[in-house]
């Protein structure tokens, strides 16, 4: 995120006209099912890397509608939160520095995160495969937890007393992470595990926008990581023992 707030136009290259590539070259090639990764910040995104990645949902969704439905290639989204222990997320610095015996550095002890592990993430992909319609975008259900249960159920589970620093949140940081928007929420399709979003089916035809808009977008809320279910103590570590790095870890210890 940081490194996109600085050098703002490589996000565009990678994720707005990379995408756009890519799609071009699989419909050229006939690819059957192209599966789009996008974000939680891409939910009412205020850093560069939402804003891109929000503009590569649209450029995948344009480009499904562009085909039509009966196109060759099929093009869907899906958009996960933090995939837990992957690169450059916080559970494997804040394992290091308890190693290190260092203060674990927290932003915002009220800030709250989707905890998801990378099965769950390969289950959401492997989902739109097998369900999704051309400009569907497929979001899973998750829990969330703040980063001060984080860091003290991994306290308890590495059996240390390293001091958790507040630092202060990082550039473009939000406090809490948005899955759904509320307007995705009005059309969304409840799927059990999953909510599937369809491309929005209205045309270029300006005219309809003034006699008929959307129903009242009040009576919805969004799914974001406030609202979701909020993880203790207890089940954040039971969670985190579902990841191999840490019981690995707790393993050799």
């Amino acid at each position: 995120v940081p490194s996109c707030e600085f050098f703002p136009i490589e996000a565009v290259k990678t994720n707005v006209l990379g995408t756009q590539n890519v799609l071009d070259s699989a419909d050229e090639h006939g690819v059957q099912k192209v599966i789009v990764l996008s974000t939680d910040k891409a939910a009412y995104p205020i850093n560069a890397m939402g804003i891109s990645k929000a503009m590569m949902e649209k450029v995948a969704i344009a480009k499904a509608r562009s085909l039509g439905d009966n196109a060759t290639t099929t093009i869907c989204c899906t958009r996960y939160g933090n995939v837990m222990a992957s690169r450059g997320s916080v559970i494997p610095l804040w394992i290091d520095q308890m190693r290190a015996n260092k203060d674990i550095t927290i932003t915002d002890s009220n800030m709250t995160r989707y905890m998801m592990t990378l099965e769950d993430a390969v289950d959401l992909v492997l989902y739109a495969f097998e369900n999704g319609n051309s400009g569907d975008l497929f979001v899973q259900k998750a829990p969330a937890a703040t980063l001060e249960v984080l860091a003290n159920a991994l306290r308890e589970l590495y059996k240390t007393d390293t001091s958790i620093k507040v630092i202060g949140t990082r550039h473009g940081e939000k406090l809490y992470e948005t899955l759904v928007t509320r307007e995705e929420m009005f059309r969304s399709e409840d799927m059990g595990n999953y909510f599937r979003i369809p491309a929005d089916a209205r045309d270029l035809n300006y005219d309809k926008y003034f006699s008929k808009g959307q129903e009242d977008i009040s009576k919805v809320e969004d799914y974001h990581s406030h609202n979701t279910h909020r993880l203790n103590l207890e089940e954040m570590k039971e969670l985190l023992l579902k990841l191999e790095m840490i019981r690995k870890d707790l393993d050799r210890d």
